[in-house]
């Protein structure tokens, strides 16, 4: 058995593979990205032959990277974008449409008829989820409907269905285990939070046949073996399983009751640990598992909020104020504040703890004197305004103030991010060396998993890299939140 960690880290724009040591060293990284496909308005699509290839890309270039070869891993971490839904043929496995990403929001109807139907109490007490285009269960729904002969293919159980981690269980194993874990499957509307179980009454109201689902498993265990994939051995044990933000909290060692992270990704995603009970908000944030460990289920309460780095890219691709992301802080630098201008980043809706598909991107404050320096930073502090929201819902959960925050994911990197973020939460922000949580926390996942690692050891593993206080005057941050709440009001549709 080698002696190395693989986690893939199968992100919405790219995927990441890291080669980590037993002690928590990366040795090797490779990110490869893909393309997006917009063909509608709101509707955002990936080709799964495409996300094969970034992986098998990624890997390769990791193990380059660490000098490494296959036969140096000894278990593998898969971490994954989440709600993100494919379907695919389960011989052939060949996928029957694009998948439709967690962005998308063509499913938007459907779940105004659910809502309509009085369902929401319902799904929220079986689920711990909100009813919104996000979660996968409206997705799968759609595409049995809409592909030509799906639903009946579905029904006589030709075809089978998963989040991208089942997606990638399945590929490499070429076919022989369809499985998912029980962080992932918490975001399809179709499990019952309490029993970690496929639900029939929500399988029923999706219209969704049990024959397509994967089977539930734990997040860390050996669920399978590599066989077939020709840039791996046979015989690697599959050990860890979580979706991105379930990983990135494990990843941040956020093992006791309280503790909060938040990814800055191309979503912004904050989760708190509220322990081995599942608790529901009255905040609008969602219930969700956090991980399993054998038979020890940990929960947390989750706010997300859709754009964060993704808006950097708008300003980059759609508006060309910067050729890459990183330029953006130096841009916004340049001026010493956004000048009044608030952006609220809603293109792709509001999440959390507004929860209205129909919202959109609003900027407002616009003056003659308005530069691309302004746009630029307003576009920052939209980003934390929105996390904010977020951490306020968590506050008054908990009904007391988070002490820290960790932050994680490539935007933390950030400096004028991190400290706006945390003057306006009034709340340290903690940010790690290596900000690539979800794929630490996967590879953690994976060594737990193989019994080569436990939670301790885990925690031992994250170094800091910088604390950012909150040093804003009361005033100015009041001032600053005012804006922000007549933007909001603004950006919604209700």
């Amino acid at each position: 058995m080698g002696k190395h960690l693989l986690a893939i880290d199968q992100g919405t724009t790219g995927s990441t593979a890291l080669v980590v040591s037993l002690e928590g060293e990366t040795l090797g990284k490779k990110t490869v990205e893909f393309p997006q496909h917009f063909p509608k308005p709101g509707w955002v699509e990936h080709e799964p032959a495409d996300i094969w290839k970034s992986v098998e890309a990624s890997v390769r270039g990791a193990l380059e990277a660490a000098r490494l070869d296959g036969k140096d891993i000894a278990a593998i971490g898969i971490t994954n974008q989440r709600e993100t839904t494919v379907v695919w043929d389960k011989k052939t496995g060949a996928p029957i449409a694009r998948a439709i990403v967690w962005q998308c929001r063509r499913t938007a109807s459907r779940c105004d008829e659910l809502r309509a139907a009085g369902l929401a109490d319902t799904v929220r007490a079986k689920t711990g989820l909100v009813i919104d285009a996000y979660f996968s269960g409206t997705k799968v729904e759609w595409l049995l409907d809409h592909v030509d002969g799906a639903r009946a293919r579905a029904e006589k159980g030709e075809l089978a269905f998963g989040t991208i981690d089942s997606f990638l269980i399945y590929k490499l194993t070429s076919g022989a285990v369809h499985a998912t874990d029980v962080t992932n499957a918490s975001r399809t509307l179709l499990m019952d939070l309490s029993t970690a179980e496929w639900d029939d009454e929500m399988l029923t109201t999706l219209r969704v046949p049990r024959s397509v689902l994967p089977r539930i498993v734990s997040s860390a265990g050996v669920v399978a073996e590599t066989r077939g994939v020709g840039f791996l051995p046979d015989g690697i044990p599959i050990a860890g399983i979580a979706g991105d933000q379930q990983a990135a909290l494990f990843g941040q060692a956020c093992f006791a009751e309280g503790d909060a992270k938040c990814t800055y990704g191309t979503g912004a995603f904050a989760l708190v640990n509220i322990g081995a009970a599942p608790t529901w908000s009255d905040h609008g944030l969602v219930t969700t598992v956090a991980w399993r460990i054998g038979d020890k289920t940990t929960y947390a309460l989750e706010g997300s909020s859709f754009i964060a780095g993704a808006a950097v890219q708008w300003l980059r691709d759609g508006l060309g104020l910067i050729k890459t992301a990183p330029e953006v802080e130096a841009l916004a630098r340049s001026v010493e504040s956004s000048g009044g201008v608030v952006f609220v980043p809603a293109l792709a809706g509001l999440g959390a703890p507004y929860w209205d598909q129909n919202a959109r991107g609003t900027i407002t404050g616009i003056t003659r004197g308005t530069t691309a320096a302004h746009l630029a930073r307003a576009t920052l502090e939209g980003i934390a305004f929105g996390v904010w929201d977020l951490l306020e819902a968590m506050a008054k959960d908990a009904k007391r103030p988070l002490n820290t925050l960790k932050i994680d994911g490539g935007a933390a990197k950030n400096d004028l991010l991190a400290q706006f973020q945390a003057d306006i939460a009034a709340v340290a922000a903690v940010r790690p060396v290596e900000v690539e949580s979800t794929g630490r926390g996967a590879a953690m996942l994976a060594g737990v998993g193989a019994g080569l690692a436990d939670q301790a050891r885990a925690a031992e593993m994250i170094k800091v890299d910088r604390t950012f206080a909150p040093s804003m005057p009361a005033a100015d941050r009041e001032e600053h939140l005012t804006r922000w709440r007549d933007a909001i009001r603004r950006a919604r549709s209700t």
